[in-house]
């Protein structure tokens, strides 16, 4: 006997798959949302705020294009974490050995303790613009990361961390603020180009977009978080998804932040976020304090982040626990270096006449120096069998798209970093 559902019946059982899939998705998504809208951190923000005012519209679609480089880049550690359960410093000591896991390690601490404080520097800035004292801000910041991460359950500060992840969306109702032209962001932004030619300028814009989409502490924050929330094979396909996602909304924040700039700010010289704020407030009121709110944010996103890299990455190495579910008093080592080094970080930036833009500058050139190693391990994990298996290792495709991107992105870095020591070299 044939039983015919009426077209209610299968709208209604449409939904209920629709609903279980949904929640099924909320329940294994984050670490890829989280990692991807923390790399919107206050250093991206000051690069796409100066991108458009320097360039209006017309690198909009170089930002088009590192959509699938981050996500290609991203969707590896999830395979990484899920499969063998090790963060990415853990599995390249087990994989290389101690000399060149302690090498990842040590360089992966310097950069993140550097990126730190470059993230202070935006938050501090952000609210000065408020009239919030540099010192007030550095110790609520402090006392709300650590209430984040002592509070003993990874889910509840995802969950805190989405809170924040949503805020970071704040520069897309700017942009229709200030009344763009579409059609001059189509015609000017879309097609690829070098406006005023491919001199040393535009390369260092080029490289400095690069550099604040893909990042070596997304790498190991990344893979910790999806071992820390437990995912497991099964759940790697929602992890791609969840990491699609993020790459989305990063590079539609991204080309929001060039558009507001682009269209209101093109042709003055910007060196900060902060600058831009300013700038935007005598013009729009509106849009100057959202722009200083979403730096704020950025920094705050990208140092709970950062902070969180570190940590995991000490404790794989030296076998401490180290997991958001673990109490203060059961993993003590792991909170005391979280602490440390996000209090450390702050107190930089209260140090008067310190060189933060230096700082910044300096903290560039590093990350530069740190990310092609980086890739260069995480493509060598995913080809080998013992540790991912026939399964789950990158396939013939996968390795043709991202030995592209390591490679694309290795060239590029080594002459970003070229271009900074020697400014006039591609003039």
């Amino acid at each position: 006997m044939t039983v015919h559902m009426s077209f209610f019946d299968r709208l209604f059982y449409g939904f209920r798959r629709s609903a279980k899939t949904m929640r099924i998705f909320l329940l294994i998504s984050g670490p890829g949302i989280i990692v991807m809208l923390a790399d919107n951190d206050a250093g991206g923000i000051t690069t796409y705020a100066a991108t458009g005012s320097k360039y209006g519209y017309g690198l909009i679609w170089f930002l088009v294009l590192l959509l699938p480089v981050a996500y290609y880049v991203q969707e590896m550690t999830v395979r990484l974490g899920a499969v063998t359960k090790h963060g990415h410093a853990e599995a390249i000591f087990y994989a290389f050995g101690p000399f060149w896991g302690w090498f990842s390690l040590i360089d992966l601490i310097l950069v993140d303790w550097l990126t730190l404080v470059t993230e202070f520097i935006g938050m501090t800035a952000a609210l000065s613009i408020f009239h919030v004292p540099p010192v007030l801000t550095v110790i609520i910041v402090i006392i709300i990361m650590a209430i984040m991460v002592i509070q003993g359950r990874y889910w509840t500060w995802e969950k805190i961390a989405f809170l924040f992840c949503a805020l970071n969306l704040i520069y897309i109702p700017c942009a229709f603020i200030v009344h763009p032209s579409v059609s001059d962001i189509l015609n000017q932004g879309i097609i690829p180009h070098f406006p005023g030619g491919f001199n040393n300028e535009i390369f260092f814009y080029l490289m400095a977009n690069i550099g604040t989409t893909i990042a070596p502490w997304m790498v190991f924050f990344q893979q910790s978080a999806v071992v820390d929330k437990g995912l497991q094979e099964k759940d790697i396909a929602w992890g791609k998804m969840d990491t699609l996602i993020g790459s989305t909304f990063t590079v539609v924040v991204a080309i929001f932040i060039v558009v507001v700039t682009g269209t209101v700010l093109y042709g003055v010289n910007i060196e900060s976020a902060a600058q831009a704020s300013l700038k935007l407030m005598g013009i729009n009121k509106y849009v100057g304090t959202f722009m200083a709110i979403g730096l704020f944010d950025a920094g705050f996103l990208g140092a709970i982040c950062i902070s969180l890299a570190s940590s995991w990455a000490f404790g794989e190495v030296f076998g401490w626990a180290h997991s958001l579910n673990h109490k203060v008093r059961e993993a003590p080592w792991f909170y005391a270096t979280y602490l440390f080094a996000v209090a450390s970080a702050g107190a930089v930036v209260l140090i008067p006449n310190a060189p933060l833009v230096l700082i910044t500058l300096f903290v560039q050139v590093i990350a530069v120096t740190l990310l092609p190693a980086a890739l260069v391990f995480l493509i060598l994990l995913l080809n080998d069998e013992k540790t991912m298996g026939k399964t789950y290792r990158n396939s013939p495709l996968q390795n043709i798209i991202c030995i592209s991107i390591v490679v694309g992105i290795i060239l590029l870095s080594t002459l970003y970093g070229v271009s900074a020591l020697f400014p006039n070299l591609f003039s």
